[in-house]
């Protein structure tokens, strides 16, 4: 048995607030999207341009309200090639939820609370 990567998938209340997130934090642009043919669901499937994984985007048509995250302790990782840039890019956007500088690295929140880690 071998499996590869695909994507990952993060449950969203506002999708087009959620794709403008990650194309201005994360550089990600959307790659496809798919519509539930009863209009229940859309997915946005967004890309790096470098790789083919892939993070997908799911709004669910009726569940507006905020997901119930737990501790958030999953989280997905991105390295960036300019660390200070990147920092200066989410303090502006106020989005820095946890730093650790000890260790080189910190989190910042996405609009419905899930936690992203940037790494150099």
């Amino acid at each position: 048995m071998k499996a590869r990567f695909l994507h990952t998938n993060l449950n969203v209340t506002d999708l087009e607030r959620s794709i403008a997130f990650y194309e201005k934090a994360l550089g990600l642009r959307e790659e496809k999207r798919k519509e539930a043919a009863d209009g229940s669901f859309t997915l946005a499937f967004l890309g790096d341009g470098e790789t083919d994984y892939q993070l997908e985007l799911t709004c669910l048509k009726d569940h507006p309200q905020p997901y119930e995250l737990g501790e958030n302790e999953s989280h997905i990782a991105f390295r960036v090639a300019d660390r200070a840039a990147a920092h200066a890019l989410h303090q502006e956007m106020g989005c820095i939820c946890f730093e650790n500088e000890a260790m080189g690295l910190y989190f910042i929140e996405d609009p419905d609370g899930y936690w992203l880690e940037i790494l150099d």
